[in-house]
């Protein structure tokens, strides 16, 4: 529809969409910004999620449509924010859920190239590895860790996908409620994902399934008995002197709470396998004790 006496360039329509579309993701922290002291759980009864997301190698766009899938179906309302700095037990008063899909860098000076791989960055634009280019730090602080602990032993769920192992590897708070913490990974392949031979209603019933992703190799620390889920390479290639086999998922009460961790998501089309759609919705019911 084209109001009478307004002429809109077509610089001016795009501008206005590109406004629109970071409206959306970044809506969540313009409240915080503009000072609003509502809660957001207040908006509706029932429970209320969090999702921090998206880092250098995984863009946040992707990772919010994927997860819209899966919570429009759920009918639970959730938010998203990109501000690792603000996590904190003041934030996550108003949710019951917490959701992140980030690794544990950030890069304060900037980073050379967009890939994770480091032959590819020697080899950008053909120029030589240099020592002086910028190299990451970690983000998370103790303090942040501990209330991310405090939420869920006071009864709360954490949803830890993907790369989110990463973090664990500078902060003790935060692994000991994650459960494990990131070794590696190879390049995207396909494995297959399995259920392991423990029962639980997030796995119960469900078929292997085949996905082209990033397949995470993780440190595990809690009992064998919580680890849900299980991948294998296909083609029986392995990962450095870990073998093709790596764990996939686990699941385990925390205090009053509950964590799970499911390792795939590197891609939309991984996030969307219908098997991994129904794992991830059982892994959201069961953590707010709704299965």
């Amino acid at each position: 529809m084209k109001l009478p006496g307004i002429k809109l360039s077509r610089r001016t329509l795009v501008r206005n969409a590109g406004l629109l579309a970071t409206a959306g993701v970044l809506g969540f922290t313009a409240r915080e910004s503009a000072g609003s002291q509502a809660s957001p759980a207040g908006n509706r009864s029932g429970p209320r999620a969090l999702a921090l997301i998206g880092d250098r190698y995984h863009n946040s766009d992707y990772i919010r449509v994927a997860l819209d899938k899966v919570f429009q179906e759920l009918n639970i309302p959730i938010d998203y924010t990109i501000h690792y700095e603000r996590l904190s037990a003041d934030l996550l008063k108003n949710y019951q859920l917490l959701l992140i899909l980030r690794d544990g860098m950030i890069w304060p000076n900037g980073y050379l190239g967009p890939d994770a791989y480091t032959d590819y960055e020697r080899n950008l634009e053909n120029l030589p590895a240099r020592s002086q280019d910028p190299k990451p730090v970690m983000w998370i602080s103790e303090e942040q860790g501990a209330a991310i602990k405090e939420f869920v032993s006071s009864g709360n769920g954490f949803y830890a996908l993907h790369n989110c192992s990463h973090i664990s590897l500078s902060s003790k708070n935060y692994r000991e409620v994650m459960g494990g913490a990131y070794i590696g990974h190879p390049p995207l392949r396909p494995f297959r994902v399995r259920a392991s031979e423990n029962s639980h209603p997030i796995t119960q019933g469900m078929t292997d399934f085949i996905v082209n992703d990033e397949q995470h190799y993780v440190e595990y620390d809690k009992d064998k008995k919580y680890i849900l889920l299980e991948a294998e390479n296909i083609d029986g290639l392995t990962y450095e002197n870990l073998g093709a086999k790596s764990i996939s998922g686990w699941a385990y009460d925390f205090g009053s709470g509950r964590v799970v961790f499911t390792a795939v998501g590197h891609t939309i089309d991984a996030m969307w396998n219908p098997q991994y759609v129904e794992i991830q919705k059982r892994s959201i019911r069961w953590l707010l004790k709704q299965i």
